[in-house]
């Protein structure tokens, strides 16, 4: 991947945020937009969508070891997730091929690729030729506890700040990829119009493996033996993941694992260890507002 100058070119430029046709991002995920707007879908291509840090890499991981595991079983353990799955909108040439590139240059089928796209800016040739999308989503408290510790290890990211002002900036939507609350919901009401779309909880992930994997591969249309599917089930298990260098991050030199690691505890309701009773009750009423016009629900324990 980075060699150490490659490292340090990136890393003393962390981006600022800025408004991106009403969502704030950073200039590594809109500099080669055209391209992604442009990009051409095949209809076996399968879209795993997600804001960031709610299950992205987990549910990679599983589709890419339900698809290839069983006709590549070193694949998981030697080839990088992001080249697995490549990040659609995803632009640092000091480091890497974009992942529109990255993509084009797949030659599995199916392939699969990853978006913290709002659903708005999902390039349409997806929708046109019918692809499958695999949407992920997580508690706005864990979700936001995650991308705090994420944006300061990864010097791709704006400057974090202190916890109680990215907590506020999380309530406004001004962080990267914008809105949660936007996100979730957009996605949400896309698929009710949108038939080839599977909406997962990484609660539910988190609670019963078997129960989701059984979803996956019926909206997939895929029936592994049973030894297939407990090779995915060890695979995808977080002490198995975090070890694993080709699915933990570890080779990506813009992140900094002395900080806090990319898999990091994978637990659900570790937001309680960083919210303090008032800030839990300012978000309870923040949140009430936001999600009140949505079917949508979540859970922040099991």
């Amino acid at each position: 991947m980075a060699n150490q100058d490659q490292k340090e070119t990136v890393s003393h430029l962390r981006p600022e945020l800025f408004d991106f046709h009403g969502v704030s991002m950073a200039h590594y995920f809109t500099d080669n937009c055209d391209n992604v707007d442009n990009f051409q879908a095949k209809p076996d291509d399968i879209l795993i969508a997600t804001y960031p840090k709610a299950g992205t890499t987990w549910v990679s991981h599983l589709l890419d070891l339900l698809y290839f595991g069983k006709s590549s079983p070193k694949r998981g353990v030697s080839l990088p997730i992001y080249e697995r799955v490549p990040f659609l909108e995803f632009s640092v040439p000091a480091l890497c091929p974009t992942g529109v590139e990255m993509s084009d240059k797949m030659t599995t089928s199916p392939r699969l690729i990853k978006t913290h796209l709002p659903v708005q800016f999902v390039p349409k040739s997806f929708w046109e030729q019918k692809c499958r999308i695999v949407y992920v989503a997580r508690n706005a408290k864990d979700n936001v506890v995650s991308y705090f510790h994420f944006d300061r290890m990864n010097s791709l990211m704006p400057e974090p700040g202190d916890w109680p002002n990215y907590l506020q900036r999380f309530q406004e939507g001004k962080l990267v990829f914008g809105s949660w609350y936007d996100h979730v919901k957009g996605w949400w009401e896309k698929k009710q119009v949108y038939p080839k779309l599977l909406y997962l909880h990484y609660e539910d992930l988190a609670e019963d493996i078997d129960r989701e994997l059984d979803r996956v591969c019926s909206f997939l249309g895929v029936c592994p033996t049973e030894e297939e599917r407990r090779q995915v089930k060890e695979g995808v298990k977080f002490d198995a993941m975090k070890k694993n260098s080709m699915a933990n991050y570890s080779t990506m030199n813009v992140m900094d694992f002395k900080i806090s690691p990319f898999i990091r505890k994978g637990k659900v309701g570790d937001w309680k260890n960083h919210f303090t009773v008032y800030q839990n009750e300012q978000f309870d009423k923040e949140y009430q507002k936001k999600m009140m016009n949505t079917t949508l629900k979540f859970r922040t324990e099991i």
